[in-house]
C-alpha cells in the first residue's frame, strides 16, 4: 500500500497529541499541552502529566480523526510512542493505541520517541531520501547521526553528559526564567550580546561528541560570582553568550560530519531545533558549504504526533509491527 492512513499518538511527557497522515501528507495534528500547569512547579510532575493525559486523550484522538475527515475504520495502522519518557504518561497513550488496534483489527506500531524526532524531516520534504546526516538536539538527547536507509542509521557522536535542551532548562533556572527554559533563554538572548567568553565544549577534540556539563557549571559560577561581588552583569548577555556557546558547536560538527560522509543533505530533529538562532546558523552554514538543509517546521520539532506517525509509516512499510503485549519503557536505546 503506497499511501496507508496512519494514526499517530504521542504522550511521552506533557503533550497529549494525535495526528493522522496519508503517506507523508499530514491530514491533522492535534495537541493538548499541560505545559502551563507544569510551569507552576518549575518542571513536569509525572503524576499530574499522567492524569491530564488520561483526561485529554480520547478528545485529542477524536479531534485528529475529525479534522482529517477520516473514520477510524479507514485507518491502516496505529503508531504510538512506547518509550522513552515518563512511564505513567507513556502507558496512557500506549494503552489507548492498543485498544484501537485490537478493536479495529489493524497493526500496532510501537515507536521510539527519538526516532520520531528523526522522522519529522520526512514530513517537511516528501521527496527526502537517505543517505543524509542528521543533527538531533532535544531535552534528553544530543547526537549527530548518519542515516543510511529509512530504517538504519549510525550514531557518529553524542553528548557525554547533559543534553542541549537539558542545559537550556538548567541555565534558565539559574537566570530566574520560567519552565520550559529553552524558549525563554532564546527570547532573553535576543536582548543581549554574546560578549562573555565561555567554554567551547570539545571544540577541537572528541570527534562528534559534546559535553554541556562544563558550560552549565561555568554559567552557574559566573552568575554566583558576579552576584556575590555586587558587580553589574547582564542576564541578557549571559543568555546570548550561553546560547552561542551551546549551539555554534552543533552547527560546526554537523557540517563536518556531512563532509566526512560525503552527504549532500543535512536534516535536524528535536525540540532544540525550534530555536531560531540555531535554525539561522544551520541555514547559513549549509548554504555556505553547498549542503541541502531539510528543517522541520518549528511545531514539528517539539513533541507532536505527526512525527510519531511518520516513523510509524517507515516501520509499516518495513513490516515491523508490535505485539499487543508491548510495554512502555522509560528508557530505551537511541537505536
Amino acid at each position: 500500500m503506497k499511501e496507508p492512513i496512519l494514526l499517530g499518538i504521542e504522550s511521552s511527557c506533557d503533550e497529549t497529541a494525535a495526528a493522522v497522515i496519508r503517506g507523508r501528507k499530514i491530514l491533522s495534528d492535534e495537541i493538548a499541552s499541560s505545559a502551563q500547569v507544569q510551569a507552576k512547579y518549575g518542571g513536569v510532575v509525572p503524576e499530574i502529566a499522567s492524569r491530564l493525559h488520561t483526561d485529554a486523550i480520547d478528545d485529542v484522538v477524536s479531534r485528529a480523526l475529525r479534522t482529517a475527515n477520516v473514520k477510524k475504520e479507514e485507518l491502516d495502522a496505529v503508531a504510538v510512542t512506547y518509550g522513552a519518557g515518563l512511564l505513567g504518561a507513556l502507558l496512557v497513550g500506549l494503552s489507548f493505541g492498543k485498544a484501537l488496534s485490537y478493536a479495529l483489527h489493524i497493526p500496532l506500531i510501537g515507536v521510539n520517541h527519538i526516532r520520531g524526532h528523526l522522522a519529522a524531516a520526512y514530513l517537511e520534504d516528501e521527496e527526502l531520501k537517505p543517505p543524509f546526516v542528521t543533527l538531533l538536539a532535544s531535552g534528553g538527547h544530543t547526537a549527530i547521526l548518519y542515516t543510511r536507509t529509512e530504517t538504519e542509521f549510525e550514531v557518529l557522536g553524542g553528548t557525554l553528559d547533559d543534553a542541549a535542551g537539558e542545559a537550556f532548562d538548567k541555565v534558565a533556572r539559574i537566570l530566574g526564567l520560567p519552565y520550559p527554559g529553552g524558549p525563554h533563554v532564546e527570547a532573553l538572548a535576543r536582548e543581549g550580546k554574546p560578549c562573555i567568553p565561555m567554554p567551547q565544549m570539545l571544540k577541537g577534540a572528541g570527534g562528534y561528541s559534546f559535553s554541556y556539563s562544563g558550560l552549565k557549571t561555568y554559567v552557574i559560577n559566573y552568575v554566583h560570582t558576579m552576584s556575590q561581588r555586587g558587580e553589574v552583569w547582564s542576564r541578557a548577555d549571559v543568555a546570548a553568550s550561553f546560547q552561542s556557546a551551546a549551539l555554534d558547536i552543533l552547527v560546526k560538527k554537523v557540517v563536518e560530519a556531512a563532509k566526512e560522509k560525503g552527504a549532500d543533505t543535512v536534516t535536524a530533529g528535536g525540540g532544540v531545533i525550534a530555536n531560531g538562532y540555531l535554525r539561522e546558523k544551520l541555514t547559513e552554514a549549509c548554504r555556505e558549504n553547498g549542503l541541502r538543509l531539510v528543517l522541520p517546521a518549528k511545531k514539528r520539532c517539539t513533541d507532536n504526533a505527526a512525527m510519531i506517525a511518520s516513523e510509524g509509516l517507515i516501520q509499516y512499510r518495513a513490516g515491523n509491527f508490535s505485539p499487543l503485549t508491548l510495554n512502555a519503557a522509560a528508557s530505551i536505546p537511541l537505536k
